[in-house]
């Protein structure tokens, strides 16, 4: 069980304000501003190339932290500096042909979208949306048929989606796309952090993911999972003498490892944070935070349920800690802003129109962390 006075006691946002934007950025704790700020006067005092060789076995340990957080392997870790362009690393890195496939999902972030049409319209690739089941999740079954038509070369998926509660079936996809011998790109930036994550039993082939959410650390710090037997047959879009060596004049080798996905230079501060995040998560326990946080969301879903003219808008069978609502009469931008004025943060979430035609242009979103309290639900319930 999760010791709730720690935890907050340990997270000194939570003494001014009620946080209920985890899925934007969640409250660190203390330890990860600690070692981010430690690093940052190490590099003022002794110089950044020094405080860099100093700190080389903690920098090391990241890659161990990350695999063990992931069920992955340290050689199929990279440190990047967002859940975005660790995404790109590794859809820019396929080599797509004219006339390839990629199968994706109504609630697709924007940015991925956006770079699917970039492919497709320099490629010639297609680009198609598998629609929702009843619960308004992936219909597996269309999924299936359309990788039994051929000529998919990636599915690419999010986990969580940004603004409507659900939690993808990623291990059910994985399989299908095991089967059909297909690619499988999974964007865990709302899962990584309040979700358990197994990549074998998911069994995707690439994984993306921030610090900055659910995973409590700092901004500017992501990480990407690429599978050893994956990662060899694609080029990442740009390289520098940290992600392959020159070789001859005319020639260059490629890391045989997920550092091929790096770059020389990097936040090294931000680094060493985020895997001092990554070790806070999994000393309280991956499962134990999963549970704490899907109990909290179900009691403020609860909450608004009973409320007089606000409607809950989460879809899926299973449930993440997004919560989505609007009110009646109200605009989410102007309630997120009121809500502010007495201490408790939501967002405010657009979904991407051209795929998801059935969520609300606007919705206020709440997601809680299991450092949040029932009694702070209690308190935006009233606000409300």
């Amino acid at each position: 069980m999760i010791d709730i006075d720690k935890a907050r006691a340990e997270t000194p946002g939570c003494a001014h304000v009620v946080h209920f934007n985890n899925a934007g950025a969640a409250l660190p704790p203390r330890v990860v501003m600690d070692t981010v700020k430690e690093h940052l006067d190490l590099e003022s005092a002794i110089g950044g190339y020094e405080a860099k060789d100093r700190e080389a076995e903690r920098l090391e340990g990241f890659y161990d932290s990350v695999a063990t957080l992931l069920g992955a392997h340290r050689d199929e870790i990279a440190y990047v500096e967002n859940a975005t362009r660790a995404w790109d690393m590794a859809f820019y890195g396929i080599p797509f042909q004219e006339g390839d496939r990629i199968l994706t999902t109504t609630s697709e972030y924007v940015s991925n979208g956006i770079a699917f049409l970039q492919i497709a319209r320099s490629r010639g690739v297609t680009v198609e949306v598998i629609p929702d089941d009843a619960d308004g999740t992936i219909d597996l079954d269309r999924l299936e048929a359309e990788l039994g038509r051929g000529g998919v070369r990636l599915v690419a998926i999010n986990h969580v989606p940004t603004h409507n509660g659900l939690v993808s079936p990623a291990a059910e996809v994985g399989r299908r796309c095991r089967d059909a011998g297909v690619l499988y790109l999974l964007d865990a930036c709302q899962s990584v952090g309040q979700i358990a994550l197994d990549v074998e039993e998911i069994g995707c082939d690439f994984l993306s993911a921030t610090g900055r959410k659910f995973l409590r650390g700092p901004r500017g710090t992501g990480f990407l999972y690429a599978r050893r037997s994956a990662m060899r047959g694609l080029e990442p879009p740009f390289l520098d003498l940290h992600a392959a060596s020159w070789v001859t004049p005319t020639t260059y080798e490629i890391r045989d490892s997920a550092l091929r996905f790096e770059t020389w230079e990097r936040y090294f501060a931000g680094q060493l944070g985020l895997g001092a995040a990554v070790d806070y998560a999994l000393a309280i326990g991956l499962e134990e935070i999963e549970a704490r946080v899907a109990e909290l969301a179900e009691t403020l879903r609860a909450g608004l349920a009973g409320k007089p003219g606000v409607t809950v808008h989460d879809r899926g069978a299973r449930r993440s800690g997004i919560v989505t609502f609007t009110m009646a009469g109200q605009d989410s931008t102007a309630v997120k802003l009121r809500l502010r004025e007495q201490g408790i943060n939501v967002s405010a979430t657009e979904p991407d129109q051209r795929f998801d035609t059935v969520s609300p242009g606007s919705a206020v979103r709440a997601s809680v962390h299991y450092y949040n309290t029932e009694d702070e639900i209690g308190r935006l319930l009233e606000a409300l």
